[in-house]
């Protein structure tokens, strides 16, 4: 009984944890973009290069479930504040790649000549990927980690690793098959595929911000009834 009890529980909980992570990150909407920048280099070279930004992405989402809440005290800096703040850099983001004029395939632009490597992180894995907002849901899944017995804290530790491996894989896989997948849809469709991906991004911004704003409202409004 104890055994089924923890084997649901994780499970219940990498399923929150997976689709939480997938819907904020949005691996294969920002598939095009990241296709759209990279447009420069040889499959292979792509290839490569999604695979370092899918283990960048682990690294960046095991450190901010295991550490993030404990950085945030340490600078005394509320979930809530983190919400609002990375909120409003997610829609920032969206709305500049909203606005965005079509890129042209001519002539690479000056990032365009920078090394793959130095590329992986900033601005690929950082802000692209894993920017403000997905921190922030990590930040806040590994603060509900904390209280529960021995047992449920190793099932908890587990569903957090095995959700960074598997939104890691879905990155991996999406960047590096994203020049097959603009292929098929043609370049129309991959224009109408960023748009798309650019407003859910302003969308997602906005809500991370309502919520983290009636998080820290909420209090006050209590206070006074």
């Amino acid at each position: 009984m104890i055994d089924g009890f923890l084997i649901a529980k994780l499970i219940s909980l990498w399923l929150f944890g997976f689709s939480t992570m997938l819907s904020i990150i949005n691996p294969f909407g920002i598939a095009f973009v990241f296709h759209d920048m990279t447009r420069w280099l040889t499959q292979r070279e792509r290839a490569r290069l999604a695979r370092q930004i899918g283990i960048n992405s682990f690294i960046v989402l095991i450190v901010a479930m295991f550490l993030g809440s404990r950085v945030l005290s340490f600078f005394g800096i509320s979930l809530e504040a983190l919400r609002i703040g990375g909120g409003l850099a997610v829609a920032a983001a969206g709305w500049t790649m909203l606005r965005a004029e079509p890129t042209s395939t001519a002539a690479p632009t000056a990032m365009d000549t920078a090394p793959i490597e130095r590329m992986a992180f900033f601005p690929l894995t950082l802000p692209l990927t894993t920017g403000p907002g997905s921190i922030a849901a990590a930040i806040a899944l590994g603060a509900e980690r904390s209280g529960g017995s021995q047992d449920v804290l190793l099932v908890s530790a587990l569903s957090a690793l095995m959700v960074a491996a598997s939104v890691a894989a879905c990155v991996w896989l999406a960047y590096a098959y994203a020049e097959a997948i603009a292929r098929r849809i043609g370049t129309q469709g991959t224009l109408i595929a960023t748009k798309l991906t650019a407003f859910l991004l302003l969308c997602i911004g906005v809500q991370i911000i309502l919520t983290g704003a009636s998080d820290a409202l909420r209090p006050l409004l209590a206070g006074r009834s």
